[in-house]
């Protein structure tokens, strides 16, 4: 997945300088230090872990500061040069650029398109790119040397006085300031087909093939791969040649399509069956059983052609498997998977905790930095606003949940990254249990699209209330607890009471969720009054409200002096079992249940 860049500001010195470059660019976003940096799309308290986290996602570092900063906070991060991604450095008034990591990765190339714009000379050290302004071990996006252990001596001649000569269509080469000659010793050879390199010969492959594929539902992956190897082999076409593997939407949920795609290492693309009609006019091998069975008649050779558009071709008609097809078409040019087919799409259901930066996880602001578009209660999405970058944002009053999870199905059956964004845990009295409700039975309304069925769903926990609150207070769930909510909207009251009486005859710790809205006042009465009857009144009650957030409050009473006006809307309840004790010569008090080790027997 491509990784947007993110331009770091430290101070607002230095702002002035991060709009300026941002047109250099691909989709920046500028990170800014929380309280310094006024309208910054992301905001952060510590720099060097937020730095370190950038690095580690692979993003592109622009970091209006100085170049100690960054060297200091990514430093033990360096063990791969390979897989490093750019890291520049720009001096706060834009005096200076300099790529510091990734030099062969983009940053070179990056550090002149920012220095440019600020009429500067960008600071690059490496003798092929000062020289001739190109690295040629490290082609751009979408190019592949094969043999890159012959680049070291190919550029030292170079260096000496030989000359160059391209053959075949590489834009990138042909506008550097390479010595070129048609009879150069050193021969740049560009081509999707496989052929032998030396330290006179480097071949660079451009991702300008699309593996068109087809395949039975439940089809082996490594089916797939082998058919599509051996089908490369066969033709002589390199596999780092391949830009995209393409199919029929049906298959956008298919694990071995996607299988194939991260086998070499490339998007997967879907089209709607009239998509791939358009190309039957093209088609070597159109079948009337496909088109009874899928809509159009040709999966793999279409997929293939619909990728490469009408200047491009097949170079491989429909191979047959068992259970799979694969058809090879070659591009006019590098092929753009933004601006090709569909992506599966996928649905992050998003656990956020009680919202502050210090309780996220970094799984959940990896997924929120990664989607398109974010989905969810206001509420929520201002609770993570210094993450929002330009995302589109898609908010629903409260008690609009089945609208709002059928909305984010939806867009991530357009083929969109979609965060569908919870407090607390996901899975908790949150929305993932309605995503999978909608999708297995369409719930109360109209069922979801077919689309929608095809998305990749992932569901990332977070921190609940239940949990924040016990960390708050002590250890008040170290021994058995339960969770129940006192909403009675979509559970009738009867089961409610029903499970309050288990939970009070059982001695469990109780977390009590939903325990009051403005329509809702008699149910925690109710709760409370149930767990009186079971448990002494000395038991500790821990309220909690608005954890994580500069309204937090903490509140700890017995269980005979409750007061139900202490609650509000935003609150969880936490009744203690008998065990549950109080630590009041501990300021502040602290709460536990004890587990039993005081009469577990000593080793012998």
């Amino acid at each position: 997945m491509k990784r947007h860049p993110a331009i770091v500001v430290l101070g607002p010195s230095g702002c002035e300088t991060a709009m300026r470059i941002k047109p250099a660019l691909d989709q920046p976003e500028i990170h800014g230090l929380r309280q310094r940096v006024p309208g910054a799309d992301v905001t952060f308290a510590s720099a060097s872990e937020h730095l370190a986290s950038l690095f580690r996602e692979g993003r592109p570092i622009v970091g209006v500061c100085a170049s100690g900063i960054l060297i200091r906070s990514l430093a033990h991060l360096l063990n791969d040069k390979q897989a490093e991604p750019s890291v520049i450095a720009v001096a706060e008034d834009g005096s200076a650029v300099v790529p510091l990591l990734g030099g062969h990765h983009g940053a070179n190339a990056l550090a002149r398109r920012i220095a440019e714009l600020l009429k500067v000379s960008p600071a690059i050290t490496t003798a092929g790119d000062l020289r001739f302004g190109v690295a040629l071990d490290a082609p751009p996006e979408g190019w592949t040397l094969a043999n890159p252990e012959h680049a070291k001596d190919a550029m030292a001649a170079l260096l000496a006085g030989a000359k160059a000569r391209i053959t075949g269509d590489a834009p990138w080469l042909e506008k550097s300031d390479l010595p070129l000659g048609e009879d150069g010793e050193i021969e740049l050879a560009v081509s999707p087909t496989v052929a032998e390199g030396s330290s006179a010969r480097l071949v660079y492959h451009p991702k300008s093939v699309a593996l068109g594929v087809g395949c039975e539902r439940g089809c082996e992956p490594s089916e797939l791969i082998d058919l599509a190897e051996q089908t490369l082999k066969a033709h002589k076409l390199a596999p780092e040649a391949i830009g995209l593997v393409a199919s029929l939407d049906l298959k956008a949920d298919e694990a071995a399509v996607h299988a194939l795609a991260g086998h070499f290492d490339v998007p997967a693309r879907f089209f709607a069956a009239d998509e791939l009609n358009n190309q039957s006019p093209r088609l070597k091998n159109p079948s009337d059983v496909v088109m009874r069975e899928v809509g159009c008649p040709g999966v793999a050779e279409g997929a293939a052609l619909a990728c490469v558009g009408l200047q491009g071709g097949l170079v491989v008609e429909k191979t047959k498997s068992a259970r799979a097809t694969c058809a090879l078409a070659l591009g006019a040019a590098l092929l753009d998977a933004a601006s090709t087919g569909r992506a599966r799409g996928r649905l992050s259901v998003v656990g956020i905790g009680p919202g502050g930066e210090p309780w996220r996880s970094a799984e959940a602001v990896s997924l929120l930095r990664a989607a398109t578009d974010w989905v969810g209660y206001g509420l929520y999405l201002d609770l993570v606003s210094d993450l929002a970058g330009e995302r589109r944002e898609h908010r629903f009053d409260l008690g609009e949940e089945e609208a709002r999870a059928r909305h984010a199905l939806e867009l991530a059956g357009e083929g969109r990254e979609v965060a569908l964004i919870c407090s607390g845990d996901a899975g908790i009295y949150a929305m993932a249990s309605l995503v999978f409700e909608l999708l297995d039975t369409g719930s109360s309304g109209a069922p979801v699209s077919d689309a929608a069925h095809r998305v990749e769903i992932t569901v990332a926990p977070g921190i609940s209330a239940l949990q924040a609150a016990a960390a708050r207070a002590g250890a008040p769930l170290g021994h058995d607890f339960c969770a129940i909510s006192l909403s009675d909207l979509l559970t009738p009251w009867e089961a409610i009471e029903k499970r309050l009486h288990a939970a009070a005859q059982g001695d469990f710790v109780v977390a009590l969720y939903n325990p009051k809205s403005r329509r809702r006042r008699n149910q925690l009465v109710d709760a409370i009054a149930i767990l009186r009857g079971e448990r002494p009144g000395s038991t500790p009650v821990i309220i909690a409200a608005s954890l994580g957030r500069p309204e937090e409050m903490i509140t700890t009473v017995a269980l005979a002096d409750f007061d139900p006006e202490m609650v509000d809307m935003l609150s969880i309840v936490i009744v203690g079992s008998s065990a549950t004790r109080r630590i009041a010569t501990h300021k502040p008090e602290r709460i536990y249940t004890p587990r039993g080790y005081e009469a577990k027997e000593p080793a012998p």
